[in-house]
């Protein structure tokens, strides 16, 4: 299949999905009756969809039934080892969380009974302990406290730190949008925690709006930190279909796209979970939300978002430029971990409070290329009336054609920046790649000048001097202009 008839595939099968079931077959039929490869692949996922969907839209280890099947309720008063139940605060991907009397201590404490299916495998009971232990050395006012793995009657429970409060999954349900504060403050906390976990070597691997608690005092916490992960039992793989190597707990519109793609996961993969997460919670929206979860998917790989300046206004322009960078789609364009996300959004505040220092010396850059362009054009015009010669009349034209281009490109950055800063980084990543390719094209025909000069009689100084300032314009844009638009906006815009 050409390239050309996937793309029609991705693009027919997305329509198709957002309709009816029962009609969707007879409108792919007519869409794509022309070519019959093209109308056959958009069937088969069509089919696969109707009985993948729901696989899809839950998280992996509820889809994973047999993991679970002897997992049972213990009714109030129940006492486990020094634990008595209290009652019981919900299902969690590896098991049932109750809220217990740690007799030992005094304390009340989330325990969590781990499903005997994830734990008969000796290999899978030995690599829990490890992570909890893990877990348990995080020590982090951000972070839910892990207090301790217990085997109780052949059975594990973790208890760990009671943490009363609401979830931002109830704060995006609640419709109240968070100010321009709360988010500065909410983004700064759970990059924190997150540069806190990253730094000890542990990746969340299901962060999302279920796993971050908002307490009393404001601040938010993070639970099931290091525990996402399980490995599949050998018998539970000979006992299904799908012969996967390991299962990660946690909905697929809140992965990386390289999870998704069952490639290596590490600490980027929770960069874009924040990043999804944030914007989910400032805006309401998902930011790859689609009619179903399969197509979900297919944004989160393949389609970009709207971007976040668009669709909340007030937000802090520090904030969205890091969670805009968060949403890239190869990890190596991301933060490397929580701790890049902390740092820029210091950078971020510190620029807010004093924006004019950085972005001073990014406006005067871009005055003074475009003062250089019109240098360039005059000194091509020199050379060709001095020397009346036909190399340099075209490089003149040529140098005067890059000095157009460059000068409105830049112009019109320099406008956006003063008028519409929500919309630089989008329009500095649509033209930064424009800008370079005419800065060293005005650097090479100046260049030519030079060694023109050189090779006429008399004239060494003006053909240094020339060679010098394309070198300088050279110069200038790949080591200047890189490191002044970071500083004023952010790495995302570079």
């Amino acid at each position: 299949m050409t390239p050309e008839q996937q793309q029609r595939v991705r693009d027919l099968f997305e329509a198709a999905v957002e309709r009816e079931p029962a009609d969707a077959m007879a409108w792919v039929d007519r869409e794509a009756g022309d070519d019959r490869a093209v109308r056959d692949e958009v069937r088969s996922l069509l089919d696969y969809h109707s009985r993948a969907g729901s696989f899809l839209s839950a998280p992996a280890l509820e889809r994973v039934s047999d993991l679970l099947v002897d997992d049972e309720v213990l009714p109030p008063g129940t006492v486990v080892g020094s634990y008595t139940l209290v009652r019981e605060l919900g299902r969690g991907g590896m098991g049932r969380v109750y809220l217990a009397l740690d007799a030992r201590l005094g304390r009340h404490v989330a325990l969590k009974a781990l499903a005997p299916g994830l734990t008969r495998d000796g290999s899978q009971r030995e690599r829990l302990r490890r992570e909890a232990r893990a877990a348990a050395a995080l020590a982090h006012p951000g972070i839910c406290t892990v207090y301790a793995l217990e085997e109780i009657d052949g059975d594990l429970f973790l208890a760990s730190e009671y943490v009363d409060g609401r979830t931002l999954r109830e704060e995006i349900v609640a419709g109240r949008r968070p100010s321009g504060d709360e988010v500065v403050r909410t983004a700064r906390d759970l990059a924190e925690a997150l540069a806190v976990a990253h730094a000890n070597g542990i990746v969340h691997r299901d962060l999302k709006p279920e796993n971050v608690m908002r307490i009393a005092d404001g601040r938010v916490k993070i639970l099931d930190f290091g525990l996402a992960r399980i490995d599949a039992p050998a018998s539970l793989l000979r006992a299904n279909t799908a012969t996967i190597a390991g299962a990660l707990i946690g909905t697929p519109a809140y992965m990386a796209p390289e999870q998704l793609a069952g490639h290596r996961v590490d600490a980027r993969s929770d960069v874009f979970a924040f990043g999804v997460l944030m914007y989910e919670w400032i805006t309401g929206v998902h930011p790859f939300a689609a009619d179903t979860p399969l197509a979900t998917m297919a944004r989160v790989l393949e389609r970009p978002h709207r971007p976040l300046a668009e669709c909340a206004a007030g937000a802090p322009v520090a904030v969205t430029g890091v969670i805009e960078h968060c949403l890239l789609k190869s990890p190596a364009d991301r933060f490397e971990s929580g701790g890049g996300i902390r740092d820029a959004l210091e950078r971020g505040m510190e620029r807010a409070a004093h924006p004019w220092r950085p972005r001073w010396w990014w406006r005067t850059h871009q005055l003074a290329i475009m003062a250089l362009y019109v240098v360039a054009a005059a000194v091509g015009w020199g050379v060709k009336e001095q020397l009346g010669l036909p190399v340099p009349l075209w490089l003149f034209v040529a140098l005067g054609v890059g000095a157009a281009v460059g000068g409105i490109v830049r112009g019109h950055l320099v406008f956006t920046e003063i008028m519409n800063t929500a919309r630089l980084a989008g329009e500095h990543r649509r033209t930064r790649r424009l800008t370079m390719a005419v800065d060293l094209l005005m650097a090479g025909l100046l260049f030519g000048d030079g060694l023109v000069l050189v090779l006429a009689p008399g004239r060494p100084l003006a053909a240094v001097l020339v060679m010098a300032l394309a070198l300088g314009i050279a110069l200038a844009a790949v080591l200047i202009e890189p490191a002044t638009t970071a500083e004023a906006f952010g790495r995302g815009h570079r």
